[in-house]
């Protein structure tokens, strides 16, 4: 099982999404085993966007993370980083897929509703930033063992 940071960003908190967005991923088949609202603030936002901190767009994409509350997430599934960007779809809403969470619900580059971790690696990282260890619940659902089989386990 592998486990990925997901973050209802400002733009979905204020259009009031975040109950349908948790529904696909639940919908999905992935197990919510962090959940919390939070402001982001500019240390953290540096700290999780450290590699983007010298980057021109670096200042909006500041401005936007720490404008209002976020929603931050622990999924865990089989392949959770890659089914969750799937689910979420590219960047631009605009031109996202039909759907994708932002190709249903974004028609902007910016305010593109959700982050998901990129990587196994990142979705580590940025797990660790989020929450602390006792934030995290293992838990096994009682419909486990109809959402893939044991080999994709």
């Amino acid at each position: 099982m592998e486990r990925t940071l997901i973050l209802f960003k400002p733009d979905a908190v204020q259009r009031r999404l975040c109950g349908r967005l948790l529904t696909r991923l639940e919908d999905k088949g992935l197990k919510i085993v962090g959940l919390k609202m939070l402001q982001v603030t500019t240390e953290l936002s540096r700290r999780h966007y450290a590699e983007h901190v010298s980057k021109p767009f670096y200042p909006l994409l500041e401005s936007f993370i720490t404008s209002g509350p976020v929603v931050a997430i622990v999924a865990e599934g089989p392949n959770a980083v890659t089914v969750v960007r799937g689910m979420m779809g590219p960047t631009n809403g605009q031109t996202a897929p039909c759907g994708t969470i932002r190709g249903d619900f974004g028609v902007s580059r910016q305010m593109n509703l959700m982050h998901g971790s990129d990587s196994p690696d990142a979705a580590k990282r940025e797990i660790e930033i989020y929450f602390r260890t006792d934030e995290l619940i293992s838990y096994q659902p009682t419909l486990a063992e109809w959402v893939c089989a044991d080999d994709e386990k």
